[in-house]
This record gives structure tokens, C-alpha cells and sequence, in this order.
């Protein structure tokens, strides 16, 4: 998974290097298809489904451009000064996964949009921070649902990180914020755990929506930013091994 998670890194790290204003999300997408491919890698959202969506996903990236919270497609739209698109990717490597996302800013940004993405890396850091065998999981989103609302903002109940090793999705559930009604859906942490950690945080409300009629991306509902990073992580008897940090 590591060696997975290191190919996810480097995409990332060569999409931070050209997102630039006036670059375009196909351009990501072209150099992330050509990188998986050179790495001997599978691109996972490739050619994913969903109920609601009306054709598989076409892409290796996800890239999510401001109001778009997840699964934006990748377009000749070019990115403007003050955009902010959070990409995400995942590779399959030898059988196993690996699953990253960064929120990115698109040369100077506003105060606003900085600090939203300060805060939901923070989500992400108080995460690891906290990760270590027999911690029920609920400790650790309570946590990050208050860091984020302490700071005006939202957290995303409608998708949330998930299990990860040889599938890219698989249980459980890791949601970003505690609610008495899904109490039961809580888990304890335990040593060789593999997880997709994923804080997505919105800057206005927590509701989202379809932005078009291909069932793709999720954008929130009053149209304000969104941010979200992600990590593959393993539970590991001395605390947390972030698998997509690019060792």
C-alpha cells in the first residue's frame, strides 16, 4: 500500500507544480493518466459507477473546482487567479491501494478561501495526531467537527472516508462528525487497520447537491467553497503510518 500510496504522491506533488491560473483540470488529468501508467499503476476512479450518475467516471483525477466538493470532472475550463479545485487521486499497485487528496490554490486566493483550506488540513492533522489502537472513532470526529465549526465552517455528512486495501472502498465508514443516530456505526481503531481519512469541509452549509444532470460532481448547496484533503493511513501499535506522506 505504501508503494501505492507513493505513486498517488507523486501526482499530486506534480499537479501542485502546474496548477497555475489559466491551466486547465485536463491538463492534470493528462500528466496523472501518463504517470499511473509509466508506475505500472491502475487508476481507480476510472470507470467507477454510481446510481445516480449517467456513465462511468471518465477520469484518473478527481478535480473539484470551488463550490464542487468531490468528484468534479477534469475539463478544458482554465483555472482562474483566486480558484481553489481539491484533486484527488487513487492508484491500485500490485493488488493494493492508495488514496490521496489536496485542496490546492490557484495563484493569490482570498483570506476566505485560504483559511478554509488551513482549517480543513488542520481537520486532517488533528486526525493523524490522534490515531492509535482501541480509540473509538467517534473521539476523533468529534474533535475535528469542533475545530471546523469553531471556525465557521461545515463538515460534509454525505461523504466521508471509507476502509482502503486491496479495494478502494471498503468498510468502514469514517465520517468527519458524531451523530447520536448513527452511534451504532461507530468503530474502535485496532492495529492493522487500513483507512481513507478525509476531512471535506464547506464553507457556508453543510448540504450539497448534483451540480448537473451526469450525476458527477457534488457541489455545496448555497454555492460557497469547499475544501478537503486525504490521507492513507495504517493503525499501527505506536500510533498512526500515513502511506500517501510520498516515503
Amino acid at each position: 500500500m505504501r508503494a501505492a500510496g507513493r505513486v498517488v504522491h507523486q501526482v499530486l506533488t506534480r499537479v501542485r507544480d502546474i496548477a497555475v491560473p489559466g491551466a486547465t483540470t485536463a491538463a492534470f488529468n493528462a500528466v496523472a493518466e501518463e504517470m499511473i501508467r509509466e508506475a505500472g499503476a491502475e487508476a481507480l476512479f476510472h470507470g467507477q459507477q454510481t446510481k445516480q450518475a449517467k456513465f462511468p467516471f471518465p477520469a484518473a483525477l478527481c478535480t473539484s473546482v470551488n463550490e464542487e466538493v468531490v468528484h468534479g470532472i477534469p475539463s478544458d475550463r482554465a483555472l482562474q487567479e483566486g480558484d481553489i479545485v481539491s484533486v484527488d487521486c487513487g492508484v491500485r499497485l500490485d493488488e493494493y491501494c492508495g488514496d490521496s487528496a489536496t485542496t490546492i490554490a490557484i495563484g493569490e486566493v482570498s483570506n476566505k478561501a485560504e483559511h478554509l483550506m488551513r482549517v480543513t488540513a488542520e481537520a486532517l492533522d488533528l486526525i493523524l495526531a490522534r490515531i492509535r489502537p482501541k480509540v473509538w472513532w467517534s473521539e476523533i470526529a468529534a474533535i475535528v467537527q469542533s475545530h471546523v465549526e469553531s471556525a465557521g465552517y461545515t463538515v460534509v455528512r454525505e461523504f466521508v472516508g471509507h476502509g482502503i486495501g486491496k479495494n478502494l472502498h471498503d468498510e468502514p465508514k469514517v465520517p468527519n462528525y458524531v451523530d447520536s443516530r448513527e452511534r451504532r456505526q461507530d468503530f474502535v481503531l485496532r492495529e492493522g487497520m487500513t483507512l481513507a481519512v478525509e476531512p471535506m469541509v464547506n464553507m457556508g452549509t453543510a448540504r450539497v447537491e448534483y451540480g448537473d444532470a451526469t450525476g458527477w460532481p457534488i457541489v455545496t448547496k448555497d454555492r460557497k467553497c469547499a475544501a478537503h484533503f486525504e490521507h492513507t493511513v495504517a493503525v499501527t501499535a505506536k500510533g498512526v503510518d500515513v502511506l500517501t506522506d510520498g516515503r
